[in-house]
């Protein structure tokens, strides 16, 4: 089981591009192929790892973790998933001033910046509908639509602190939902 979370995470840490939304989806797949946990506790997962402090790829791999195989399984995969990042950065380091203005790793980042934007709008959506907020088995909330399209409306045209809109729209919850 161990040795199962180390390798998985450390296979998603080197393909993390993108940072921790982005990577949702492959950590969702990684979750599913083993059974470590089911669509719904994944999902209450990724919620609890992007409200904690933290990079959400690190806390979803170390609740993750925690759910399969208690405090060492959180140990396994949290050091799983940042080990590739502080290997690569390293090595990238040493040699970063001489290769960054190479043409075939700029245009190789022009390649991965709108992939990573597909993958964040994948995570985003099926999140959404996971969470049946746009549709899903249940159905459709449309208070849930007003809330995210208003964080969304907010956080694009104001210069308002997200972590306002963060509070603003959990006492909306109170509100609609109590």
């Amino acid at each position: 089981m161990l040795w199962d979370l180390l390798l998985a995470f450390v296979k998603i840490g080197f393909v993390s591009f993108g940072g921790g939304y982005a990577m949702i989806p492959v950590i969702e797949y990684e979750v599913q192929r083993h059974g470590w946990l089911t669509t719904p506790q994944f999902t209450d997962v990724i919620a609890l790892a992007g409200m904690s402090p933290g990079p959400l790829a690190t806390n979803a791999a170390v609740f993750v973790g925690y759910k399969t195989a208690g405090i060492l399984g959180a140990i396994v995969a949290g050091v799983g998933i940042s080990l590739p990042s502080f290997l690569i950065i390293i090595l990238l380091s040493l040699y970063l001033a001489r290769i960054s203005q190479h043409p075939l790793l700029q245009s190789a980042f022009y390649g991965l910046r709108p992939m990573i934007t597909g993958l964040i709008c994948y995570a985003a959506i099926r999140f959404a509908v996971q969470n049946e907020i746009i549709g899903g088995a249940g159905g459709f909330d449309g208070a849930g639509v007003l809330i995210m399209l208003g964080a969304l409306a907010v956080l694009m045209f104001t210069k308002i602190h997200p972590v306002f809109v963060i509070l603003l729209s959990g006492v909306a919850g109170i509100v609609i939902y109590s």
